[in-house]
């Protein structure tokens, strides 16, 4: 029976069928979305799962983590109880990694030092992030005056290698975690900023940039929306790779006594107090040299296996 010949309350019924009819379907094309979202999730995944040293990378950055957050439960001293009774006492069932010159666990301490690496490794990391991303989306977006400026601005922190740089901030506003972490950010947006600058030039003459421009989207929401999700892959990458070298960053000021203090169990401080004994006492240096060795390799190994991942070609 066509609407012609159908009965009026059979003619009412047809907008609410209708209208179900389409919710149906706009649920189904809202559902498609997301179901492509999390497919291209798991494709991802399983190319980073191909990766061995990834999976291994994925490991020891999953260890340093868990180390730090259970560090109390873990140690089996008090990283600052002194004991003048053993001191510089080599490896033994009391104590399995020795005692330094106070009598203090190495073990304990080395357990301790990876809560100051996951500090300082990744907060200054997502501080250079927030900082290189924001001014390099601005020069590469709008260009011209803002892409001089913040080009130029990156050349002078260009100069100042990284060490040099934090020594001086740290010098003038004093030792610790958190002017490590500022000074550290400080000294490594330039290249983060130039990153992503390089990427928002391609992909800002993309076609569904100018389809938003066009249809009257304001600048922000441009950048927020349609450039940043096309342009973080390389900067999420690189910020990846360089936890580990801030974390040789931070140990590398603690040994030149500029980090933080030496009475704080961190990796820096332990190869600082056990210079004098190579040769002699190599359990002194050996254990914090081997804990940086092994974070640094795990965040370059994860690094290594997202770009691998997130290539494009691979897709």
């Amino acid at each position: 029976m066509t609407e012609e010949t159908k009965s009026p309350s059979d003619l009412a019924k047809l907008p609410r069928q209708r209208a179900s009819e389409a919710a149906d379907s706009g649920a189904d094309n809202g559902a498609e979305p997301a179901v492509k979202v999390v497919r291209e999730w798991q494709e991802v995944w399983h190319r980073y799962a191909a990766n061995k040293l990834a999976l291994v990378g994925l490991v020891l950055v999953a260890g340093l983590l868990l180390t730090a957050a259970f560090a109390p439960l873990i140690a089996p001293y008090d990283p600052l109880l002194q004991n003048l009774d053993r001191t510089i006492e080599a490896p033994s069932a009391a104590h399995w990694f020795g005692t330094d010159i106070l009598g203090r666990d190495q073990l304990s301490r080395v357990i301790y030092g990876a809560r100051i690496a996951t500090i300082v490794g990744i907060v200054s990391i997502l501080l250079t992030l927030v900082i290189g991303i924001v001014l390099g989306a601005v020069a590469g977006y709008f260009g011209r005056f803002y892409d001089t400026l913040t080009m130029r601005a990156a050349d002078v922190f260009f100069a100042f290698p990284l060490l040099i740089g934090a020594i001086i901030i740290i010098t003038v506003i004093g030792r610790g975690v958190w002017p490590v972490v500022l000074s550290l950010a400080i000294f490594g947006w330039a290249t983060v900023a130039r990153l992503l600058r390089s990427s928002v030039l391609s992909v800002r003459e993309m076609d569904y940039v100018h389809a938003a421009r066009a249809l009257g989207a304001g600048h922000l929401r441009v950048i927020v929306r349609h450039i940043l999700p096309n342009s973080l892959a390389p900067v999420l990458i690189y910020g990846t790779f360089n936890v580990g070298t801030a974390v040789v960053a931070e140990a590398s000021l603690s040994y030149l006594g500029v980090g933080v203090s030496p009475e704080i169990p961190e990796w820096g401080n332990m190869l600082a107090a056990g210079k004098g004994f190579i040769g002699v006492y190599d359990y002194m240096w050996t254990l914090p040299s081997v804990a940086v060795v092994l974070t640094t390799l795990g965040f370059i190994f994860v690094g290594d296996g997202l770009r691998d991942a997130l290539d494009p070609k691979l897709r």
